[in-house]
C-alpha cells in the first residue's frame, strides 16, 4: 500500500491548481472557487467530529478527507506547508493565546 505525506498531498493539490486536469474532482473544486472549497472543509471537519464522537472506525477515513480539502484550500490561498511549519515553529515553547485570556478557565 502506498503512503502519501502531507507535503506530497499539498504538492499534488498545488500542481492540480497550476495544471488543471479537466473533469477531476480537484479541478471541480478550484473551478467552483473559494466558497465551495470552504464548504467542503466545513463538511469534512464536521464528519471528523462525528466520527470521533461515534467511535465508528471512520475517523481515519474522514481525517484523510479533511486533510485533502485543507491542502486544496491552502494551495488555493497561496499558503504553503512551509508557511504552516514556520508558524508552528514560532509557537514552540510559547503559551497558547488561550492561556493569555484572563477568563479562559471560566
Amino acid at each position: 500500500m502506498a503512503e502519501q505525506t502531507i507535503e506530497e498531498l499539498y504538492a499534488q493539490a498545488k500542481e492540480r491548481k497550476e495544471n488543471p486536469v479537466e473533469g477531476s474532482y480537484t479541478d471541480y473544486l478550484y473551478t467552483q472557487g473559494l466558497d465551495k472549497i470552504l464548504k467542503k472543509v466545513g463538511e469534512e471537519s464536521t464528519e471528523v467530529i462525528v466520527a470521533s464522537k461515534n467511535n465508528n472506525g471512520e475517523l481515519t477515513y474522514e481525517t484523510a478527507d479533511l486533510l485533502f480539502h485543507l491542502m486544496v484550500l491552502l494551495a488555493n490561498q497561496g499558503v504553503s506547508i512551509d508557511d504552516i511549519k514556520a508558524e508552528l515553529g514560532r509557537r514552540v515553547g510559547k503559551q497558547s493565546r488561550l492561556h493569555e485570556r484572563a477568563d479562559w478557565r471560566s
